[in-house]
């Protein structure tokens, strides 16, 4: 009963008292929610996702819909809103100018998922010349000073895929594994190529007084042999592409790309992204240091998280340190 009476309670309060409260919150101030949001919250993700979940909540069906416009049509929509909001454009001009940076955000981040499943979708395709290329730039970029001696050859493995032909691998993430390892590869070249060697040549760390206390003895017969563990470079960046997927769906990136793209976040967006959890997962791997490579699930959940709980602060850019995106992040 009492469970009952609360969802009640909660029902009322959502479609009537919630209501009343923004008439009379209106009433008071002269401003509608969209102004209130405009001009009392800082741009970023604070701001859009409010924004975003005004325009979801409204009454209107057509304020609803504007999350869902092309492109083209936002600045139609912009002017729509204001008149169906009985707000003057010309005594409040900014206001249309914050809606319009919101709406790109929401609008670009809908349009960014799709075209990321596009690609996620595309299989890889020995027998298209331009998937072919990459795989190979992929190569020469990672290995500029070992020539591959033919397209089939076990020399894959030394940038961590598991055979002798590469296009196996790209199954679970289609193209878009392809994709990110060459923009990583290309883009971030020098990092690229330390994790690399990281991966395969993983460094020595000493066990302190207090890990040691903490093994039993059959983990440290194991982990005496082998304090490091690597682990193959590109199957891991396609696993980490996976993580930046299921972040994106999930509307986590949300709070970073609207903290970092000034408009529409773009597929270079989601790509520095992934440069910087690839970064970031190899510390986090060195600091776990795990006892063998089958402990790479569990490893990759606890990085996941973290993840997550810094994205669920509104004020949160994960900040990619390479060169590339420092002019997006200091706009």
């Amino acid at each position: 009963f009492a469970r009952m009476f609360v969802q009640v309670c909660l029902y009322f309060y959502c479609k009537c008292l919630w209501r009343c409260l923004k008439f009379v919150v209106r009433k008071l101030t002269g401003q509608c929610e969209l102004q209130r949001i405009c001009y009392n919250t800082k741009p970023g993700a604070a701001r859009t996702m409010k924004i975003e979940a005004c325009l979801k909540g409204s009454k209107s069906k057509r304020l609803q819909t504007s999350v869902n416009v092309h492109p083209d049509a936002i600045e139609k929509t912009i002017d729509e809103i204001m008149e169906l909001k009985r707000i003057n454009p010309d005594i409040n001009p900014q206001l249309g100018v914050s809606l319009q940076a919101c709406l790109l955000q929401i609008v670009g981040y809908r349009n960014l998922i799709a075209e990321v499943e596009k690609l996620r979708r595309e299989p890889y395709d020995s027998e298209n010349p331009q998937h072919e290329e990459m795989l190979l730039k992929l190569w020469k970029c990672l290995k500029p000073n070992s020539p591959l001696k033919a397209r089939i050859s076990k020399q894959w493995c030394e940038i961590g895929f598991q055979g002798d032909d590469p296009k196996t691998d790209f199954r679970g993430m289609g193209l878009l594994g392809l994709y990110n390892l060459v923009y990583f590869a290309e883009w971030d070249t020098e990092v690229a190529q330390q994790v690399l060697t990281d991966s395969l040549h993983p460094k020595y760390r000493e066990v302190t007084k207090k890990e040691l206390s903490q093994l039993s003895k059959a983990e440290w017969e194991k982990k005496k042999f082998d304090k490091a563990i690597g682990y193959s470079f590109a199957i891991v960046g396609i696993n980490i592409t996976d993580l930046a997927y299921n972040l994106l769906v999930s509307g986590a990136l949300k709070t970073h790309f609207y903290n970092v793209a000034p408009e529409a976040p773009t597929l270079t967006h989601f790509q520095q992204t992934f440069c910087y959890l690839m970064h970031e997962f190899h510390k986090f791997w060195i600091d776990e240091d795990p006892l063998d490579i089958m402990e790479f699930n569990r490893v990759r959940e606890k990085f996941y998280k973290r993840i997550l709980r810094q994205l669920q602060n509104p004020e949160m850019a994960l900040c990619p340190h390479f060169a590339a995106s420092e002019s997006l992040i200091n706009m």
